[in-house]
């Protein structure tokens, strides 16, 4: 086991990841904030309290999506199928997908076409607190990165949030 980012990291790359998204996007009446269930919650809902906190008074539409029935594996693995909440309309409006590890992108892409189920937004960009490189199987790749690692097939990358900390297996 190695660690990829400590408590203190974690914490400065949510932080720092929350600053780049403001960067992007100045007038938030137009962003939404998806995070994919299950493990991108955490993440999502870190991020959206910073931005709350650097951003009072300012509305924010946050909502979570569930892909389970939009795998392509759904029919050779068992996954237990999550809530999606999104109480918003995301028709022409700038998608802000938010997950904790990209590994293949078949995650993404599912999470793609789930969107459609709620509207054509006008963009959709894709925030990631780890970016595993070179492990890719679609040509996805994040606009917002936390870290971008170099990994083996066999390793897992695992956010321990009772730990607050990334870790390599």
């Amino acid at each position: 086991m190695k660690t990829i980012l400590d408590k203190q990291q974690l914490h400065l790359t949510l932080l720092r990841l929350s600053h780049q998204l403001l960067e992007n996007h100045t007038d938030l009446k137009d962003v939404v904030f998806i995070g994919m269930q299950p493990r991108g919650v955490k993440v999502s809902e870190k991020i959206v309290e910073n931005i709350k906190a650097l951003c009072p008074g300012e509305t924010i539409d946050y909502g979570l999506l569930d892909i389970t029935f939009y795998r392509d594996d759904i029919r050779t693995e068992l996954h237990e199928a999550n809530k999606t909440d999104i109480s918003f309309s995301i028709e022409g409006r700038q998608v802000i997908l938010i997950d904790d590890v990209l590994y293949t992108g078949r995650t993404i892409r599912a999470a793609l076409d789930a969107l459609q189920d709620f509207g054509r937004p006008q963009k959709v960009e894709l925030c990631v607190l780890v970016d595993r490189r070179f492990n890719r199987e679609l040509p996805i790749h994040p606009d917002y990165c936390g870290k971008a690692i170099d990994t083996i097939t066999s390793q897992k990358v695992k956010v321990e949030w009772e730990r607050e900390e990334v870790v390599l297996y």
